[in-house]
């Protein structure tokens, strides 16, 4: 891109900000600048995602409402994560505060315990696995943002239940660049707090006689906000596309292989008053930069059966992922059909090995006399006695290994009707499937400091209470093997009435066949001592196992309509009925109930190159949602019910003069559980009322380039961390900085701050233990702290 060029379109599309609340579609390469207001609106910006045919749409006929976000304005978000990312978008909460992985990704008060149930992660289209969630496996750790990404599209609601896989709720499809007529590419390296070293590489072209490639990927590591003393973050991404294109159409072929490793944080004790609305640091443990994981914790060597069977996991392998992914897309004109199809493949690992939490911390005194005797305490690996009014709590040493593996297929034909109305036919095919092995609980005695030591205490009596530090192993343990199956076939009509009015329809019919053997579970004791307390063991080496077979049919539909009121303003209708199957962990748990959702939009889209204007009111009611949750004792509580919410999202900017701009989203929700046994009334868990970004920026057009400063203000309101509504989490506010500079043609530099003011805010408590603070300590998980990052690029 020419600096001219650039120019001109960062004056159409100023709105660019750390964490920009606000961020827009690639323009359409057909768009040429002007300074009507017609053309200057970003109303005229093209979309893909949520359309019958994977072709472009603009943002003023679209009947649904869409997040958009050029690669620019992702790398001036500055996310802690691919999750992360998905701030810039109203209705979504996503809790960034566990790391570069494993976020917790809520949506317009659709009611889940956590993960990410009701998002769908795609790369160009196809879904990177079919489930958009399993237990420990939410579908943004399967996917790194870096430079090899040509722009974001985020769909809500809409047309979301008849389309790719069928999730109601949102659809994250990330966009790749391919080769074009003229070579590209760039070196950009990246240094900042907390050790970061990465470095992004881009190359793409042609390659005659009408081929086009690329080839791309990063490499990372980093300290961590978090330090445990080992690299938190560490690893990195390789990616390839391969295209040939003719008048008739094209064919695209990719390939990705991702290996990284993320430390995973879960919640530290904190000091609480005022009825949780002030928080701080807990003795010894920041609550911006603490950490329970330490060197002396990374290695762990757990006993899993009666015969002396060990496992040794490490904890710098945290919730990290190894995978290969291979896909296409071909899209082609016969006659007066059109044939699109987008498909992909995908294997390998991703494991969790964490520390979760439980109870609050109490003195290694009072530890003890809950053993029922007296005795005393010494560090493990050497120290000596430990104070016995040191506080120490047992975290537990958690363990998942997964390996998954899907193939998804989604062939379109398309033909037009007649003039304006175009019928779209569908095939929709995923297989997967989940091998799993679980070790959870697993605890550990360990000082309630940064960087713990472990403890080891032994009775006056004799009676060993921990050993190495641990003082007891699996709770939970499972050896479980799942398949899936789905086919859908769907139909879908748009049509264009006329210049003001188009309507689009669809319906939906899908099969789900999930096949499974889980592998029961028995206590054992390692030695037949039972005063050796540490070693109560839970063994998988038995043949005992439960077999699950579980078909399910439904059928989905919806209904949208876009009236275009003239050049500025457009309102748009949708309804929709869709629906969740359950997943390998519901049947599990023996939640085998289909999941109804009904969902209703009226929104009211408008803009100048003065202004831009989104404004979408929403609700939604659900049936049988599950609830699930492995709580601190060991016991898997579940329960089943009902919900609704409804709420107003609000994007919008204006751009009063020069190269000034207030961009700001905003969501106002109410979501309450109903028919949810005696948690029937209370607030939707997880998910503030309240939450809205502010971005004022500045453009400035130098001799040399051209500047650019902006600034984020994000306000998030109170929530609950628990179906009772008894652990509330505070509302905060936290400021983010940042700056880019473009050198002439080739050289781009930019600086950015987050959470500047280092404001502690929680994203979740303690859902493993019921009630809320103990004795003024709280468990939570707390925003990180003040960052800084800068990099430096070249084009070419």
């Amino acid at each position: 891109m020419t600096a001219s060029t650039r120019h001109v379109h960062l004056s159409l599309a100023i709105a660019a900000a750390l964490a920009s609340p606000l961020v827009y579609a690639q323009e359409s390469p057909a768009q040429t600048p002007s300074s009507s207001s017609q053309e200057a609106t970003n109303l005229d910006t093209v979309v893909v995602s949520g359309t019958a045919q994977f072709k472009g749409l603009r943002k003023r006929d679209t009947s649904f409402s869409i997040t958009t976000a050029t690669a620019e304005q992702m790398r001036e978000a500055v996310p802690q994560s691919t999750a992360d990312l998905l701030k810039v978008t109203p209705g979504v909460w996503a809790e960034p505060s566990g790391g570069g992985t494993g976020a917790n990704i809520f949506v317009r008060g659709m009611p889940s315990e956590g993960d990410a149930p009701f998002v769908t992660m795609q790369l160009d289209g196809s879904p990177l696995y079919p489930p958009p969630t399993l237990s420990f496996l939410e579908n943004s750790t399967l996917f790194r943002i870096d430079d090899t990404i040509e722009r974001m599209e985020v769909l809500r609601g809409g047309s979301s239940p008849i389309f790719s896989n069928g999730q109601a709720g949102i659809t994250v499809n990330f966009i790749q660049k391919t080769g074009q007529d003229t070579p590209e590419g760039s070196v950009r390296l990246t240094t900042g707090s907390d050790n970061l070293q990465r470095v992004d590489v881009y190359a793409g072209g042609p390659l005659g006689n009408g081929w086009y490639g690329s080839v791309g990927g990063f490499f990372r590591k980093t300290d961590g906000v978090r330090d445990p003393q080992f690299d938190a973050d560490k690893g990195g991404q390789f990616s390839a596309t391969l295209a040939k294109r003719w008048d008739s159409g094209s064919m695209t072929f990719y390939a990705r292989h991702l290996d990284d490793n993320n430390a995973f944080y879960t919640a530290i004790p904190l000091l609480s008053r005022n009825d949780g609305r002030d928080l701080s640091s807990f003795p010894g443990l920041d609550a911006q930069t603490g950490t329970l994981m330490s060197r002396e914790l990374r290695h762990v060597t757990l006993p899993i059966g009666p015969n002396g069977q060990t496992i040794t996991r490490d904890l710098a392998d945290g919730r990290g992922v190894n995978i290969d992914l291979f896909g296409g897309a071909l899209d082609w004109q016969v006659g007066d059909w059109t044939i699109a199809d987008r498909f992909n493949v995908m294997g390998g690992e991703a494991p969790t090995n964490a520390l979760f939490t439980g109870n609050a911390p109490t003195t290694l005194a009072d530890f003890i006399a809950g053993k029922g005797g007296t005795g005393v305490g010494t560090y493990t690996n050497g120290g000596g006695v430990v104070d016995p009014n040191q506080q120490v709590l047992e975290a537990g040493w958690w363990v998942v290994d997964k390996h998954l593996s899907s193939f998804t297929n989604d062939l379109r034909l398309s033909r037009e009707l007649f003039s304006g109305n175009t019928l779209t036919f569908g095939i929709y095919y995923a297989k997967y499937s989940s091998r799993d092995q679980w070790f959870l609980g697993n605890n550990m005695l360990m000082t309630a400091e940064n960087n713990a030591r472990l403890v080891d205490v032994t009775l006056d009596d004799g009676r060993q209470v921990t050993l190495n530090g641990q003082s007891g192993t699996s709770t939970f343990a499972l050896r479980e093997d799942f398949e899936g199956e789905n086919i859908a076939a769907f139909v879908a009509d748009e049509w264009q009435l006329n210049e003001r009015l188009r309507l689009d329809l669809g319906a939906r019919y899908e099969q789900q066949q999930v096949t499974g053997d889980v592998h029961d579970t028995a206590t054992i004791d390692l030695d037949g001592n039972p005063d050796t307390l540490y070693d109560n063991a839970t063994s998988i080496s038995l043949p005992e196992m439960t077999h699950y077979d579980q078909t399910d049919r439904k059928f989905s539909w919806t209904v949208g309509m876009n009236l275009k009121l003239n050049e500025q303003f457009s309102l748009f209708g949708r309804a929709n009925s869709g629906l969740k199957f359950p997943g390998f962990d519901n049947l599990r748990d023996g939640n085998n109930k289909v999941q109804e959702v009904d969902q209703y939009e009226l929104g009211l889209k408008s803009g100048s190159q003065f202004y831009d204007l989104y404004l979408t009111a929403f609700y939604n009611k659900f049936k049988n949602s599950p609830f699930q949750a492995f709580l601190a004792n060991g016991d898997n509580f579940t329960t089943v019910g009902d919900s609704r919410a409804y709420g107003v999202e609000v994007e919008g900017a204006i751009r009063p003069f020069g190269g000034f701009e207030l961009a700001g989203t905003g969501v106002w929700l109410d979501g309450k559980y109903k028919n949810y046994q005696e948690f029937t009334g209370n607030q939707v868990m997880r998910q503030p009322k309240k939450q809205f970004r502010l971005t004022p920026s500045y453009y400035w057009m130098l001799p040399f380039g051209d500047l650019k400063l902006f600034a984020t203000y994000s306000y998030v309101g109170d929530r609950f961390a628990d179906l009772a509504n008894a652990q509330k989490l505070p509302s905060y506010d936290m400021v983010d900085l940042g700056a880019s500079l473009h050198v002439g043609d080739h050289w781009e530099v930019t600086a950015s701050g987050s959470n500047v003011t280092n404001t502690l805010g929680l994203t979740e408590g303690n859902v493993r233990v019921p009630g809320g603070a103990t004795n003024g300590v709280f468990m939570g998980r707390p925003i990180a702290g003040r960052q800084y990052q800068m990099s430096l690029a070249y084009r070419w």
